[in-house]
């Protein structure tokens, strides 16, 4: 992995990229874009990070034969911040309320895949087309109900749906979730319970496998949706194409304490792998968390466990392609970014507040890994 920091002085903003080059024409490149004025408007804020996303594409070098796949921002105001961002039909947009801890509105997540076919497929959902591959990147579903069972049943089912129409199934095709549950201290548990009755329809058991997720705080543009879903796809994957990572030197399986997806998940291509690992949190091989109270040890073992899952599927943390840090109490932010700009200064990594789904956690990270390998059995990317 390349890793390289771009300074924006006009609008005071710096990006870390990441990048994965290829010599057969696909290249992946990932982006964290964050402001450094915390005093900008939330007009002038919107317009920077778009300003830099501008920049980036017109004289980044690395960036000249890539497509814009998918786009995440993080923002402190989601329901007063909605209108300020640009109508974008040809990306995959992710819009959550997790503030950046920064003290910033806005900070931006960006992939880019060199020489891809990018299109709207429609119902949110944006498809990437790869040699033999079809990656559908869907967003933003929700489903305004004031409630996390029925919503959780209804976002699933509609996903279902979704990929049905791209010839795919959920148990066979989707690689990974992110589920953001308003009020998860309170909401989490109906919203797992209702995943999980959903995944036994689907087929998905502990017998056979879940999805790589992260469930964690954080809000939508309208303030009845309580369960908000991103969600990845691939069609044109098979099974032996994928593994799934357990870690279990230091961490339990999921379902001994009740909820349903797994640790981390790699995909095998003909000339690389990616690792999708989950929402990883301070916690043991038993299940239970490791160092309540004391997030200077927390941060330690959840890297730790970052670490242990990278290395079953041959990866190590040089091989990371971006990072997402949630934090439950804001105070702990200047431990945490000193700390990881220390530890790993390079990565691009975003950090915000988002409750996790256990009040004794205080921090969760995951993380997308790309490292190369070579196997004949399948097409390359």
């Amino acid at each position: 992995m390349i890793y390289k920091t771009i300074s924006n002085q006009d609008v005071n903003a710096e990006t870390r990229l990441s990048i994965f080059p290829s010599e057969n024409g696909s290249s992946e490149i990932h982006a964290m874009i964050r402001l450094l004025d915390r005093e900008a408007t939330t007009e002038q804020q919107f317009y920077a990070i778009e300003t830099v996303f501008a920049s980036l594409q017109r004289e980044t070098g690395e960036l000249k034969n890539c497509t814009p796949v998918l786009k995440r921002y993080f923002v402190s105001d989601a329901i007063n911040q909605a209108h300020l961002l640009p109508e974008q039909k040809e990306i995959a947009i992710s819009v959550v309320q997790q503030p950046p801890l920064n003290g910033t509105k806005v900070s931006l997540w960006v992939y880019w895949v060199e020489n891809g076919q990018v299109k709207n497929c429609g119902e949110n959902t944006v498809s990437l087309q790869r040699n033999i591959y079809t990656h559908l990147y869907t967003t933003q579903m929700h489903s305004r109900q004031k409630n996390e069972g029925i919503e959780t049943g209804r976002l699933f089912d509609r996903y279902a749906e979704i990929l049905t129409k791209q010839n795919c199934l959920l148990k066979d095709n989707c690689i990974r979730t992110w589920i953001y549950v308003q009020g998860i201290d309170i909401h989490y548990d109906r919203m797992a319970t209702m995943r999980k009755m959903h995944f036994k329809q689907e087929g998905l058991t502990d017998k056979t496998h879940y999805i790589a997720s992260t469930g964690i705080e954080g809000k939508y543009i309208y303030p009845e949706t309580i369960v908000l879903m991103d969600a990845y796809s691939i069609s044109g994957i098979r099974p032996e194409q994928v593994a799934y990572l357990k870690g279990l030197s230091h961490l339990a399986p999921t379902i001994e304490y009740g909820v349903t997806f797994e640790r981390a998940t790699a995909i095998d291509y003909g000339d690389r792998r990616h690792i999708y690992v989950s929402g990883t949190a301070s916690i043991d091989r038993k299940g239970q968390v490791v160092a309540p109270f004391r997030i200077d040890k927390q941060i330690k073992r959840t890297l730790e466990n970052i670490r242990v899952l990278l290395a079953e599927g041959g990866a190590a943390m040089d091989d990371i392609a971006q990072l997402i840090v949630y934090l439950r109490d804001p105070a702990d932010y200047d431990f945490v970014e000193k700390y990881l700009n220390i530890q790993y200064p390079d990565i691009p990594k975003v950090i915000v507040w988002a409750q996790v789904c256990r009040p004794e956690w205080l921090i969760e990270m995951e993380c997308i890994a790309v490292k190369t390998s070579e196997n004949r059995a399948f097409e390359n990317f």
